[in-house]
């Protein structure tokens, strides 16, 4: 990690101890707090970087709540994210930075939009989960950020469900990403190494979310946590296209 200053390591930490808590709380949001500032200050660490955090914490957050998990849901789903996690390590093998970054910034964007969008309706069926599965694959192993399309399909079920079946598939899917990216030669040491550094501060996160989120105003808190997403597209998206 020596080509990276202490400047960057302190604030990536705490962007990702921070984004451990709002997952901890939501059931998502590591990733779209994490990816857009490590793009920001070091885009070498994009994705691996976020995709092993969002591995520890999506593992932390299974063994708390596995009772809940919407097994249906999953088998049709992850099957799918095997040919999308194929398409996201060709486009990681095939781009720059700075596209990977417009990449990036896009999908933030779109994932707010989505989040924001409460009456919007997706029907719970196994063709509606295989092709969120197949575009979590796609976006998660090209940018990180894999959660949105499967987030969408359980917004209206009860919270301790889509925390629960978002951390099944968070975890198994992540590793399929890594995997895909580790064959594909694009899995970056230095971002792997700094994760592992970074383990501690996403596990108080994570620890901290876990015994205050009902105490908090989800929705509430959930608007604040979109806004701060949007703010950090739009600066990645500025200084990838400068």
């Amino acid at each position: 990690m020596a080509d990276l200053s202490w400047q960057v390591v302190v604030i990536v930490g705490l962007v990702a101890a921070v984004g451990a808590f709002v997952q901890a709380v939501v059931g998502l949001g590591l990733g779209l707090l994490t990816a857009p500032v490590a793009a920001l200050l070091a885009p070498s660490l994009v994705p691996a970087l976020p995709l092993w955090l969002a591995l520890l914490i999506s593992g932390l957050m299974l063994a708390g709540e596995r009772a809940h998990v919407d097994w249906r849901a999953i088998g049709w789903s992850l099957p799918a994210r095997v040919p999308g996690t194929v398409l996201g390590a060709w486009l990681v093998g095939s781009f720059t930075e700075s596209q990977i970054g417009v990449a990036l910034a896009v999908m933030v964007l779109v994932a707010v939009a989505l989040s924001s969008m409460r009456n919007l309706v997706v029907p719970l069926n196994p063709a509606s989960l295989a092709i969120a599965g197949f575009v979590a694959g796609a976006s998660g192993t090209a940018t990180s950020i894999g959660g949105p399309p499967i987030a969408l399909l359980f917004q209206r079920e009860r919270p301790e469900v889509v925390r629960a079946t978002l951390s099944v598939f968070f975890f198994v899917g992540v590793l399929i990403s890594l995997s895909g990216l580790a064959l594909s030669g694009s899995l970056d040491r230095t971002a792997s190494l700094l994760a592992l550094a970074l383990a501690p501060g996403v596990v108080l996160g994570f620890l901290v979310g876990s015994v205050s989120r009902d105490r908090i105003d989800a929705d509430g808190f959930r608007r604040a946590v979109l806004v701060v997403c949007t703010i950090s597209a739009l600066a990645l998206l500025v200084r990838s296209l400068v």
